[in-house]
């Protein structure tokens, strides 16, 4: 069955230092109809590239879980993404995105399909039930940086997790070890 990726934007795509490697992040406003707002994302072009690669390539599907969700049209059209499903529809903030989202992965690990999530706040708020999950072999759980987001080795890690590959080596500041002869 094809993984679900359940993916947050806030602290994951949009960060206040989301570029890699010394680049500077990419700067979009994207109005939220729902809070009647113009907000500005901040975010690593390479980090939205894997994104739609994942989904491009049938690796998983890409879903959003995020309060962006009653407004991830807005936010597919900033970032170039195509529309991608939503865990859920309704407008959501505060304790009611808390549960709206560990309900969402929830249902992946019912359905039996492999998940990935990716949540600067959730992931670690539920980190017990998401250890059950990854140490049963059903999830891969990342809670990035919130002022970083996603970086290379998370991502490396994601696609490991997805194609079957051997994980890379885990380093917090999201680089593989150097190997020095």
């Amino acid at each position: 069955m094809k993984p679900v990726w359940l993916l947050d934007v806030d602290g994951v795509i949009n960060a206040f230092r989301a570029g890699w490697w010394h680049t500077r992040p990419c700067i979009v406003q994207v109005w939220s109809a729902t809070d009647a707002y113009d907000y500005r994302i901040r975010y690593e072009p390479r980090l939205v590239e894997a994104v739609r690669a994942v989904h491009h390539q049938g690796l998983a599907e890409v879903t959003w879980c995020t309060t962006w969700c009653s407004d991830a049209e807005a936010l597919e059209e900033a970032l170039g993404l195509p529309e991608l499903p939503r865990a859920f529809t309704a407008p959501v903030k505060g304790a009611d995105a808390c549960t709206a989202k560990i309900e969402a992965a929830r249902r992946v690990v019912a359905s039996g399909r492999p998940l990935v999530w990716t949540d600067d706040v959730e992931v670690g708020h539920h980190a017990g039930e998401c250890a059950d999950w990854t140490a049963a072999g059903k999830a891969l759980t990342i809670a990035p940086d919130e002022s970083r987001g996603l970086r290379p080795g998370q991502v490396r890690r994601i696609l490991a997790f997805l194609t079957g590959e051997p994980a890379p080596p885990f380093r917090a500041g999201g680089r593989a070890p150097r190997h020095v002869a």
